[in-house]
Protein backbone atom coordinates (compact mmCIF):
# COMPACT_ATOMS: atom_id res chain seq x y z
CA UNK A 1 0.00 0.00 0.00
CA UNK A 2 1.43 3.38 -1.49
CA UNK A 3 2.27 6.06 1.84
CA UNK A 4 0.36 9.07 2.53
CA UNK A 5 2.87 11.44 1.01
CA UNK A 6 1.91 13.09 -1.92
CA UNK A 7 1.15 16.81 -2.19
CA UNK A 8 -1.32 17.90 -3.98
CA UNK A 9 -1.34 21.50 -5.24
CA UNK A 10 -3.88 21.95 -3.02
CA UNK A 11 -1.83 21.51 -0.24
CA UNK A 12 -3.17 18.22 0.66
CA UNK A 13 -0.94 14.81 1.49
CA UNK A 14 -3.01 11.86 0.10
CA UNK A 15 -1.77 7.78 -1.13
CA UNK A 16 -0.83 7.10 -4.44
CA UNK A 17 0.95 4.86 -6.63
CA UNK A 18 2.01 7.26 -9.28
CA UNK A 19 5.63 8.67 -8.85
CA UNK A 20 6.69 12.37 -8.51
CA UNK A 21 9.89 14.41 -9.91
CA UNK A 22 10.34 16.15 -6.28
CA UNK A 23 11.01 15.28 -2.38
CA UNK A 24 10.34 18.13 0.28
CA UNK A 25 9.19 18.60 3.59
CA UNK A 26 7.71 20.71 6.08
CA UNK A 27 10.15 21.32 8.68
CA UNK A 28 10.35 18.16 10.42
CA UNK A 29 8.22 14.82 11.30
CA UNK A 30 4.73 14.77 11.76
CA UNK A 31 3.66 11.03 10.90
CA UNK A 32 2.65 8.16 13.27
CA UNK A 33 4.78 5.27 14.74
CA UNK A 34 2.80 3.31 12.20
CA UNK A 35 3.63 5.25 9.35
CA UNK A 36 0.49 6.92 8.66
CA UNK A 37 -0.68 10.93 9.33
CA UNK A 38 -2.82 12.09 12.19
CA UNK A 39 -4.06 15.25 12.41
CA UNK A 40 -1.12 17.14 11.55
CA UNK A 41 -0.16 18.37 8.18
CA UNK A 42 3.31 20.00 9.18
CA UNK A 43 6.25 20.02 12.07
CA UNK A 44 7.25 24.10 11.58
CA UNK A 45 6.95 26.87 8.81
CA UNK A 46 10.17 25.51 6.75
CA UNK A 47 7.94 23.78 4.09
CA UNK A 48 10.48 23.35 1.23
CA UNK A 49 10.80 21.33 -2.66
CA UNK A 50 14.14 19.60 -2.54
CA UNK A 51 15.97 17.46 -5.57
CA UNK A 52 15.27 13.43 -5.34
CA UNK A 53 18.74 12.55 -5.08
CA UNK A 54 21.57 14.65 -2.96
CA UNK A 55 25.20 13.58 -2.61
CA UNK A 56 24.38 9.55 -2.75
CA UNK A 57 22.19 9.79 0.56
CA UNK A 58 20.28 7.06 0.80
CA UNK A 59 17.11 6.87 3.36
CA UNK A 60 16.41 3.05 4.93
CA UNK A 61 13.34 3.80 4.97
CA UNK A 62 10.28 6.02 4.34
CA UNK A 63 8.96 7.84 7.17
CA UNK A 64 11.21 6.44 10.17
CA UNK A 65 10.89 6.90 13.50
CA UNK A 66 12.95 10.29 14.39
CA UNK A 67 13.19 11.44 11.12
CA UNK A 68 10.93 13.72 9.05
CA UNK A 69 8.24 13.24 7.13
CA UNK A 70 8.91 12.45 3.46
CA UNK A 71 6.60 14.29 1.19
CA UNK A 72 6.76 13.95 -2.38
CA UNK A 73 5.24 16.35 -5.23
CA UNK A 74 4.70 15.86 -9.17
CA UNK A 75 6.54 18.78 -9.92
CA UNK A 76 8.14 21.77 -8.82
CA UNK A 77 4.78 24.07 -9.64
CA UNK A 78 2.68 21.52 -7.42
CA UNK A 79 5.19 22.18 -4.23
CA UNK A 80 5.29 25.84 -5.12
CA UNK A 81 1.02 25.60 -5.16
CA UNK A 82 1.01 23.56 -1.89
CA UNK A 83 3.45 26.61 -0.15
CA UNK A 84 6.48 24.94 -0.49
CA UNK A 85 9.55 27.02 -1.86
CA UNK A 86 13.52 25.65 -3.02
CA UNK A 87 15.14 24.08 -0.73
CA UNK A 88 18.65 26.10 0.18
CA UNK A 89 20.95 22.81 0.95
CA UNK A 90 20.33 21.08 -1.80
CA UNK A 91 19.08 23.54 -4.12
CA UNK A 92 21.16 26.23 -3.57
CA UNK A 93 21.03 27.89 -6.93
CA UNK A 94 17.55 27.90 -7.12
CA UNK A 95 16.99 28.59 -4.05
CA UNK A 96 19.40 32.33 -4.31
CA UNK A 97 17.53 32.82 -7.60
CA UNK A 98 13.87 32.39 -6.24
CA UNK A 99 15.30 34.42 -2.88
CA UNK A 100 16.59 37.08 -4.96
CA UNK A 101 13.51 37.24 -7.16
CA UNK A 102 11.49 37.51 -3.93
CA UNK A 103 13.69 40.79 -3.13
CA UNK A 104 12.97 41.79 -6.58
CA UNK A 105 9.59 41.59 -6.56
CA UNK A 106 9.11 44.07 -3.52
CA UNK A 107 12.03 46.26 -4.34
CA UNK A 108 14.42 45.03 -1.35
CA UNK A 109 17.97 46.12 -1.74
CA UNK A 110 19.09 42.13 -0.28
CA UNK A 111 17.47 38.54 -0.09
CA UNK A 112 15.31 37.51 2.41
CA UNK A 113 16.42 35.17 4.66
CA UNK A 114 14.95 31.39 4.27
CA UNK A 115 13.51 32.63 8.14
CA UNK A 116 11.48 35.36 6.83
CA UNK A 117 10.56 33.78 3.56
CA UNK A 118 8.80 30.81 5.77
CA UNK A 119 7.14 33.46 8.02
CA UNK A 120 5.44 35.13 5.24
CA UNK A 121 4.35 32.04 3.37
CA UNK A 122 2.96 30.56 6.65
CA UNK A 123 0.38 32.95 6.85
CA UNK A 124 0.06 33.03 3.51
CA UNK A 125 -0.82 29.50 2.57
CA UNK A 126 -2.72 28.54 5.95
CA UNK A 127 -6.12 29.90 6.53
CA UNK A 128 -9.04 29.23 9.49
CA UNK A 129 -8.72 25.59 10.69
CA UNK A 130 -5.59 25.01 8.99
CA UNK A 131 -7.42 25.10 5.43
CA UNK A 132 -5.77 26.61 2.69
CA UNK A 133 -6.00 29.69 1.92
CA UNK A 134 -6.50 31.57 -1.81
CA UNK A 135 -7.24 34.74 -3.61
CA UNK A 136 -8.90 35.39 -6.46
CA UNK A 137 -7.41 37.62 -9.75
CA UNK A 138 -8.14 37.85 -13.04
CA UNK A 139 -6.58 35.09 -14.98
CA UNK A 140 -4.15 36.75 -17.59
CA UNK A 141 -2.72 38.77 -14.76
CA UNK A 142 -1.15 35.11 -13.63
CA UNK A 143 2.54 34.03 -14.39
CA UNK A 144 3.42 30.74 -15.99
CA UNK A 145 3.76 27.81 -13.17
CA UNK A 146 0.67 29.58 -10.84
CA UNK A 147 -2.21 27.17 -10.10
CA UNK A 148 -5.57 28.10 -10.00
CA UNK A 149 -8.95 26.03 -8.55
CA UNK A 150 -11.64 26.13 -11.03
CA UNK A 151 -15.69 24.76 -10.51
CA UNK A 152 -16.06 22.64 -13.56
CA UNK A 153 -19.71 21.48 -13.77
CA UNK A 154 -19.55 21.39 -9.85
CA UNK A 155 -16.54 19.78 -9.09
CA UNK A 156 -13.48 21.47 -8.58
CA UNK A 157 -10.05 21.20 -10.05
CA UNK A 158 -6.57 21.91 -10.10
CA UNK A 159 -5.06 23.30 -13.25
CA UNK A 160 -1.57 25.02 -14.00
CA UNK A 161 -1.26 28.77 -15.96
CA UNK A 162 1.17 27.10 -18.98
CA UNK A 163 1.78 28.45 -22.35
CA UNK A 164 -1.35 30.24 -22.66
CA UNK A 165 -3.50 27.25 -21.53
CA UNK A 166 -4.67 25.66 -18.32
CA UNK A 167 -3.35 22.23 -17.80
CA UNK A 168 -5.45 19.61 -15.69
CA UNK A 169 -3.58 18.32 -12.47
CA UNK A 170 -3.37 14.89 -11.35
CA UNK A 171 -1.14 12.68 -9.68
CA UNK A 172 0.34 10.78 -12.83
CA UNK A 173 0.68 13.61 -14.52
CA UNK A 174 -1.23 16.84 -16.91
CA UNK A 175 -4.35 15.32 -18.67
CA UNK A 176 -6.15 17.47 -20.54
CA UNK A 177 -5.35 21.29 -22.09
CA UNK A 178 -7.91 23.88 -22.21
CA UNK A 179 -7.39 27.55 -23.91
CA UNK A 180 -7.09 30.41 -21.66
CA UNK A 181 -10.31 32.36 -20.98
CA UNK A 182 -9.52 36.24 -20.58
CA UNK A 183 -11.10 37.73 -18.62
CA UNK A 184 -11.72 35.16 -16.37
CA UNK A 185 -11.47 35.61 -13.01
CA UNK A 186 -10.10 32.28 -10.59
CA UNK A 187 -9.42 31.07 -7.57
CA UNK A 188 -5.40 31.31 -6.97
CA UNK A 189 -3.89 28.65 -5.29
CA UNK A 190 -0.37 29.55 -5.33
CA UNK A 191 0.32 32.10 -2.61
CA UNK A 192 1.10 35.36 -3.38
CA UNK A 193 4.26 35.60 -2.56
CA UNK A 194 5.62 32.96 -4.62
CA UNK A 195 3.31 34.50 -7.65
CA UNK A 196 4.86 37.36 -7.90
CA UNK A 197 8.30 35.58 -7.69
CA UNK A 198 7.06 33.89 -11.16
CA UNK A 199 6.09 36.94 -12.30
CA UNK A 200 9.43 38.17 -12.14
CA UNK A 201 10.52 35.01 -13.85
CA UNK A 202 10.93 32.37 -12.17
CA UNK A 203 10.51 29.62 -14.01
CA UNK A 204 9.49 26.07 -11.83
CA UNK A 205 10.25 22.40 -13.01
CA UNK A 206 7.65 21.07 -14.64
CA UNK A 207 6.09 17.22 -15.08
CA UNK A 208 7.10 16.51 -18.57
CA UNK A 209 3.39 15.97 -19.24
CA UNK A 210 2.69 20.01 -19.34
CA UNK A 211 4.57 20.06 -22.72
CA UNK A 212 3.60 16.94 -24.27
CA UNK A 213 -0.21 18.25 -24.10
CA UNK A 214 1.06 20.95 -26.45
CA UNK A 215 3.31 19.53 -28.79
Amino acid sequence: MPLQNRVTPEGDIIATADRGLMLGNRGGAFHLPNKTLGNRRWASRQWIACVLAFKGRRREAMMMRGRYTELFFLDEATALAAGHRPCFECRRRDARHFAALWADARGWRTPPRACEMDAVLHAERIGLHGRKNTFRAPLAALPPGTFVRIDRCGALFSYLVYCQHLLLWSPAGYTLALPLIDPLEVEVLTPRSIVSVLKEGYRPLLHPSAAALLC
